[in-house]
């Protein structure tokens, strides 16, 4: 083990997480703000407008890692909003299927537009090549992860 390259690497989680706080606190305000919305309501329209016909809550839960009783509660006010249906599932009487409406498709295509916005404002003096170097250097990290849990 190198003690600088430790020391390092360790110096540039910490800035990560520090990058990753700000980014998140900026989102947050703005999407409270401009959408009187919270994060954890725009991440679980984002997993459903990926999946179209729609998720199964315990789906959703994965693909957010996140437990079922965390997104139930925001899903309960999504539904009573109009923004998602539940569908019940075919052979599966505890099992739903929760999905954008179309009024919740509409609603999130304005919300990412703003957000695709903000994000590029809050990265702006990341040139092209240090993001895909950056990015590449992180999918190094997270194949890692992956290749731990299978």
């Amino acid at each position: 083990m190198d003690p600088a390259a430790s020391k390092a690497r360790l110096r540039l989680w910490l800035k990560l997480l520090k990058a990753t706080k700000h980014v998140e606190g900026e989102l947050r305000e703005n999407l409270r703000v401009t959408f009187d919305t919270t994060l954890p309501r725009f991440d679980v329209m984002a997993a459903l407008y990926r999946a179209e016909p729609g998720l199964k809550m315990s789906e959703l839960s994965s693909v957010l890692r996140v437990s079922n009783g965390n997104v139930t509660g925001i899903v309960d006010r999504l539904v009573d909003d109009g923004i998602l249906v539940r569908i019940p599932v075919d052979n599966d009487r505890r099992a739903t299927t929760v999905r954008l409406t179309n009024a919740g498709r509409e609603q999130f295509a304005l919300m990412a537009a703003s957000h695709e916005v903000w994000i590029d404002t809050l990265l702006a003096e990341i040139d092209l090549g240090d993001a895909q170097g950056m990015m590449n250097q992180l999918e190094r990290i997270a194949s890692k992860s992956k290749k731990k849990e299978a």
